[in-house]
């Protein structure tokens, strides 16, 4: 008999981990706030990008890790710098010259180039937010416009004011001479021109609760740091956030470790200890670079999901945090597969094998059914020789070799074939290249159209690739090379399925008309 809590303490998974460090935390009390917070940081400069719904995904899973082994209640925080000034108009969006007239005002004051939305970080947010409604996240969202605005960081702020000397000790070092010489970790935004200025303090008044600094045309005004008057610079900021709001996890990119070190030291400086981090490492595209919103590179979460299941995009989230990713099209059917794979692995395991599991962290303990009876590669292979440009075609294959299957009782399935098509299309078929077959290569193919021929037993994978085998045991040194034959002159690819599972799904007779294709040279253009 397991104890789920007992196995969660002595679970060696990531999330795991994570969640024992935030444990240590509240050993001898619980949190004076009544509840674990973990945090995710989001800044709505660019239209927001799957490194965000990585952070988000990955600290669910921490969070619910946390829930496993404590009593503690625990609450997820997803919150939005957009009152941080708009320093740069992306080039992924519309209006780029309209966007010019609204550098430095804040994000939500900053028009929306769609036109959906009262301003362009509303329209960021509510895309974000929508995203992880529809993976059924539970989190609560948090906009640093209404946190400053309706006070909720007023204290803060002020004792932000009374050891202005402590940050400003504790950032200065970090900045280059010229810089130095103008920081101030408060920045007005200017009654003027609404403008989020990075000017000097000239004056600080703790007891007033003010400061005092010089507008761009030499004026000098006095502002309350209180009541969405200023805001700070994002590293204090993140500080005093953690500070006020008692923040004990938070996650973030291995660029940022810097400025959590910095941050850390600052929120002691407020007076509380800074929360429990991980530095994950970042994405990068196609090209190796890393990811960005301003450029609009690598994949968005609306990229992925017309091409696979939200499940195989919070398997990818999951694979090692620590280790550098390439995040670009080519990996959306390797994460589809491996994903379905962990979830039929997971229907027979005991509970110590099910917490090491991606699919438990993905799902919880109510993990769906496996309902893919066939690999999403291989309906890339099926839609790739049959042509099919429409589910119903494809489907034809699907019933007679996975019976009793229907887009009806099976939407999984009827998903994951709309998907295979339209990835297919739009990745695989530009690139396809067939070859024709060396002499060697073609005795290998005669032998096994003539074995098919022969064949008179059901559509069994194991015995068709036992046939697929014999036809290059004695011909191949090393036998992958037929494999390989297999792969480039019948399928236009360098790497396929198993073949038995192929010929099976795709039909004998169909498999013999193919081989006679390629071996008349109709496949190569």
């Amino acid at each position: 008999m397991f104890n789920l809590r007992e196995e969660g303490v002595n679970s060696k998974a990531w999330p795991f981990e994570e969640a024992r460090r935030v444990l240590k935390r509240y050993k001898n009390s619980h949190p004076d706030k009544g509840h674990v917070l973990f945090q995710t940081g989001y800044g709505p400069s660019g239209l927001p990008h799957i490194g965000t719904f990585g952070e988000v995904s990955r600290t669910t899973m921490v969070k619910r890790a946390f829930d496993i082994i404590s009593d503690i209640p625990s609450k997820l925080l997803c919150y939005s710098d957009d009152m941080d000034g708009f320093r740069k108009v992306p080039k992924n969006v519309p209006l780029q010259e309209e966007l010019m007239a609204d550098l430095n005002l804040p994000l939500t004051k900053v028009r929306d180039p769609f036109g959906t939305h009262k301003s362009f970080a509303d329209h960021n947010n509510s895309i974000l937010k929508e995203f992880l409604d529809s993976f059924g996240f539970e989190y609560e969202f948090a906009s640093s416009t209404d946190y400053y605005n309706s006070g909720k960081f007023d204290e803060a702020l002020q004792i932000a004011l009374e050891r202005f000397d402590k940050i400003q000790a504790i950032m200065l070092p970090t900045l280059g001479e010229e810089r130095r010489a103008t920081y101030s970790c408060f920045l007005p935004i200017s009654p003027k021109t609404g403008h989020v200025l990075q000017v000097p303090t000239l004056e600080r008044n703790p007891s007033k609760g003010t400061i005092v600094y010089q507008e761009p045309d030499g004026e000098k005004i006095e502002i309350p740091v209180i009541g969405g008057n200023v805001k700070m610079q994002w590293k204090p900021d993140w500080a005093m956030r953690w500070m006020s709001l008692g923040v004990d996890y938070e996650m973030s990119g291995k660029d940022l470790i810097d400025s959590v070190s910095q941050s850390s030291k600052i929120c002691r400086a407020l007076g509380k200890a800074p929360p429990e981090s991980l530095s994950y490492e970042l994405f990068n595209d196609e090209n190796g670079q890393k990811i960005s919103k301003s450029k609009g590179n690598g994949l968005s979460m609306e990229d992925w999901l017309s091409y696979s299941s939200p499940e195989s995009l919070q398997y990818f989230m999951y694979q090692k945090p620590k280790t550098a990713k390439r995040l670009y099209f080519d990996v959306i059917p390797k994460m589809t597969d491996e994903y379905y794979q962990q979830l039929r692995a997971y229907q027979e395991q005991e509970v110590p094998q099910k917490l090491s599991n991606p699919i438990f962290h993905i799902h919880g303990e109510e993990a769906p059914l496996p309902s893919l009876p066939i690999s999403f590669s291989m309906l890339l292979n099926l839609t790739s020789v049959s042509g099919a440009s429409e589910t119903d075609h494809l489907w034809g294959f699907v019933k007679r070799y996975a019976l009793n299957t229907s887009p009806e009782t099976h939407p999984d399935l009827d998903r994951a074939i709309e998907c295979a098509i339209r990835y297919y299309n739009d990745f695989v078929k530009p690139h396809k290249k067939y070859r024709l077959a060396t002499d060697l290569e073609i005795l290998a193919f005669q032998d096994l159209e003539t074995r098919l021929k022969a064949w008179t037993g059901d559509l069994d994978p194991e015995g068709l690739q036992g046939e697929v085998y014999a036809c290059g045991r004695d011909r191949f040194d090393p036998l992958r090379n037929w494999f390989t034959a297999i792969y480039e002159v019948l399928l236009g690819a360098s790497q396929g399925p198993r073949f038995g599972g192929f010929i099976a799904l795709y039909g004998v007779n169909e498999t013999i008309k193919l081989i006679n294709k390629a071996l008349n040279g109709e496949l190569v253009e």
